[in-house]
Parts: C-alpha cells; sequence; structure tokens
C-alpha cells in the first residue's frame, strides 16, 4: 500500500471515529436533558421577580428518611422558585441534641438549600431544648421571641408557645404596634385553632395571643405540633394554617371540623408562600413531589 492510500484510509478511520464520539456525546446528553426536565416541579406560585418568597417547615428534626426526602423536594423546588428563607414552626430536633444530631437532623439535608443562601429561621416546639436559642443556623440569636423584616412590607414575628408570659405578650404588643408592615405572620409551635384529635386547639395560648393578633391586625398565623397539614377558615379575619408533617405524620388524626378548609394526615409536606401586594399566594406540596393544597389569601387594602 502506498503512503497516500495509507493517509487516505487513515483519514476515513478517524473521520469514523470523531462521527461515532459525537454520536456518543449527543446520547449521553440526550437522557441527561430528559432527566433534567423530568426534574420540573408543577408550581402553581406566580413566582413573581419583584414578590417575597418563603417556605414553611415543621415538626421535622428527625433525622430521618422522609425528612431527607422532603428535603430533596425542596430543594428541586428552590431550583426553580428561589423562596429566600424558611420559617421553622418547632420541633426542629426530636431526641438528643448533640452537635453530630444538629449534623444528621438539619445541616446534612438542608444542605443544598444552606449552600444556596437560604436563611432558616426558628421557633422553638415542646420537644426543644431553649439551648436551641443559641444554634447560629436557627437565626434566633439567643432568644426564644424575636421579629425581623426580611423585605419593606412584610414582618415576621417568631413566638414561644411553650411559655407565653407577661414579658412575652408585652414585647409582642409593642413590636406589633411598631412593626409599620402590610403583612404581619406569626409563627410558632401550638395552634390556636386545630381539629386534630390528639392536641385539638391551644385554647390557653389562645385566649392570651388572638386578642393581640385582632387589636394589631396580624394576617397570617402559621403553626406546628399536629402532624399534619390543616387549612383552616378564617377566624376572625386572620388565616391559620397547621403544618406539622414535615417528617412526623398521624395518620388518621385529622378529625375534619367546622374549621377545616382542607386538611391531609396522609403525606408528608411543606409549604411555600409568596407575598405579592395584597396576594399571599400559598402551595403545599408532599415528599413525592405532588401538590396536596393551594390558593391564595387577601389582606384588604390599607388594613
Amino acid at each position: 500500500m502506498t503512503v497516500l492510500k495509507r493517509v487516505s484510509v487513515a483519514c476515513v478511520i478517524i473521520g469514523f471515529l470523531v462521527q461515532l464520539d459525537a454520536a456518543r456525546v449527543r446520547t449521553e446528553i440526550a437522557p441527561a436533558q430528559a432527566q433534567q426536565a423530568a426534574a420540573a416541579l408543577p408550581l402553581t406560585m406566580p413566582n413573581k421577580a419583584d414578590s417575597f418568597k418563603f417556605a414553611v417547615l415543621g415538626d421535622f428534626g428527625t433525622g430521618s428518611k422522609e425528612q431527607y426526602e422532603l428535603a430533596a423536594i425542596m430543594k428541586r423546588v428552590h431550583d426553580q422558585y428561589p423562596f429566600d428563607l424558611v420559617t421553622l414552626v418547632g420541633d426542629n430536633l426530636y431526641g438528643s441534641e448533640r452537635p453530630q444530631d444538629f449534623k444528621k437532623k438539619f445541616e446534612d439535608p438542608y444542605k443544598p438549600l444552606l449552600d444556596a443562601g437560604v436563611k432558616f429561621y426558628a421557633s422553638l416546639g415542646n420537644h426543644d431544648d431553649a439551648g436551641q436559642i443559641q444554634y447560629k443556623l436557627f437565626n434566633m440569636d439567643g432568644r426564644k421571641y424575636y421579629s425581623f423584616k426580611p423585605k419593606n412590607g412584610v414582618r415576621f414575628f417568631a413566638l414561644d408557645s411553650n411559655y407565653v408570659d407577661d414579658k412575652q405578650l408585652d414585647w409582642l404588643g409593642k413590636e406589633l404596634a411598631a412593626s409599620g408592615s402590610d403583612w404581619k405572620i406569626a409563627f410558632f409551635h401550638h395552634p390556636l385553632y386545630s381539629s386534630g384529635s390528639t392536641h385539638g386547639s391551644a385554647d390557653a395560648q389562645r385566649e392570651l395571643l388572638e386578642p393581640m393578633f385582632l387589636k394589631h391586625s396580624v394576617d397570617v398565623v402559621i403553626a406546628g405540633h399536629e402532624h399534619f397539614y390543616e387549612r383552616l377558615k378564617p377566624q376572625k379575619g386572620v388565616a391559620y394554617f397547621i403544618l406539622g408533617s414535615s417528617a412526623k405524620l398521624r395518620k388518621g388524626d385529622l378529625r375534619k371540623s367546622a374549621l377545616t378548609a382542607y386538611g391531609n394526615d396522609s403525606d408528608y409536606a411543606f409549604m411555600l408562600v409568596e407575598i405579592d401586594g395584597d396576594a399571599m399566594h400559598f402551595q403545599t406540596i408532599s415528599g413525592k413531589g405532588v401538590t396536596i393544597d393551594a390558593g391564595s389569601v387577601r389582606r384588604a387594602a390599607g388594613k
């Protein structure tokens, strides 16, 4: 074979190998693109660029498979819907609270969200040690109750419903009166209204807190404690939610009552919330990525 023929054969072989590699690359990219497309979850939220977005977890700190699965769904949602923060309505860690427990029950499952800059703001549940107020990633800054304003027009009030004493009530009254926010959102552990058969409504806390909420036009209250999800009918103009099923579930415990607008005690869940002007949109998503509730709450303009 002449040198010229050898070169021609070599060129043909090289060309064939290049085409084979290109086909292989296309074959490898196609499943990856399909997988990425399949990862998109159906969201009902407006997802506006200038709105305020957050998520809610409750009764979640178990370190269980269910907690990790729900955390993975949250990260997939965050990729589509970049919420800024997560409010924690208590029972942040079940059982022991050693450094390795904080890692297993909080830092590891939510690492992708923490790495993305999402902040978590905690309130204390009945299973939580008061020492959690010193844990940096809960952003409590040594306080059992506190308020913060993540965006103009929105203020959160994290309360300690384990011990609603005069000192906390005095603080709350002053904070609410001075907030000047369009949206006032309170979150804590024990639900003031509930259709749960195990716990039910926290009457003692309601007697103390509800008059304050009404006096100062609190718009939304989010609690946990009950191991299910319940959206209650507005009570005296206030929207109430229970989200206590982010890693604990008490199936069959929700006894739907005249209070219930919607409830679910069969799925682990978290909530998404978006505030856009006088509307607050919400979507509750299960550990399977399925929407179990969605809707919106409107506040009276100039309230």
